[in-house]
């Protein structure tokens, strides 16, 4: 990645926090998922943008790449780097949770906007990730590859782990997992609600090829995503919940809320001074 490419990342990624807050506005007392929309902004960034064989010309095609937002909560993330590709605009972002809207609080199937899976409880994208990925390959598929994101709460679910497992025995070498490790989900830290230390190792045990990175690096990002591997492969990506908001980082409260006038203020004036 050159140093050009790498700050056109980063300004899309500075975009897709501003057009989160733009949502949040949208949504109004329906409420909105900050936390984790705003700890994957650069892991959707660097996946859409600059590493899957997607587009609009191809998400009715067998050769794109597929994703899963298994967290699906996370969804704004994805309709900020679909308005960057083109494909929703800034008037389709503000419709968010609204009457006549197609953009849900977690994620519709809709291929005409390249949505693969309709997400709601945790813990089943990864089992749809392990039979597209398997499809895949009875196909004789060779181009295309399956990307799932997992949040680290989520890895709670035992349905993670059969899948997991499922995914070695079949050697899908066309799944990539990435691991939102922001150490909150809903209830609290992830070490208090459900011990899950060790998480590379964990994967490691299962038999996948396993790398941990910083989550809100997009040259990191995108060299792991890139790396060859012979197994699946899991990403743990070291992130912050409610990363570019200072009162929400790292606060479990802002796992879904509403912002008060003054906390919008505040949460617009540091998001556009981060950009200057």
């Amino acid at each position: 990645m050159t140093a050009e490419e790498r700050k056109r990342l980063e300004w899309h990624c500075h975009e897709m926090r501003k057009d989160c807050l733009s949502m949040a506005k949208a949504a109004g007392s329906e409420g909105f998922h900050f936390g984790a929309s705003l700890s994957i902004i650069e892991l959707v960034a660097v996946l859409y943008l600059k590493v899957m064989h997607i587009g609009e010309e191809m998400f009715q095609q067998e050769e794109r790449d597929r994703f899963i937002l298994s967290k699906g909560h996370g969804v704004p993330a994805v309709y900020a780097v679909l308005e960057r590709m083109g494909i929703l605009t800034k008037e389709d972002l503000l419709s968010f949770k609204g009457e006549k809207t197609v953009l849900y609080g977690h994620p519709c199937k809709n291929t005409e906007l390249g949505i693969e899976f309709s997400a709601g409880s945790l813990g089943q994208g990864l089992s749809y990730g392990v039979g597209k990925a398997l499809a895949l390959k009875w196909k004789k598929n060779k181009e295309s590859k399956v990307y799932v994101v997992l949040g680290d709460g989520e890895c709670d679910e035992g349905a993670v782990w059969e899948a997991a497992l499922s995914a070695v025995k079949y050697n899908l070498d066309n799944l990539v997992v990435i691991v939102d490790r922001n150490h909150l989900q809903y209830d609290g830290n992830t070490e208090e609600v459900m011990p899950i230390e060790l998480l590379e190792l964990k994967w490691k045990a299962f038999g996948w090829d396993v790398s941990g990175i910083d989550g809100h690096n997009v040259e990191e990002i995108y060299v792991s995503l890139e790396k060859q591997h012979s197994r699946p492969r899991a990403i743990i990506a070291d992130t912050v919940k409610g990363k570019g908001i200072s009162f929400m980082e790292n606060a479990a409260e802002w796992h879904y809320g509403i912002m008060t006038r003054e906390q919008e203020e505040k949460a617009w004036k540091e998001v556009f001074e981060s950009g200057d």
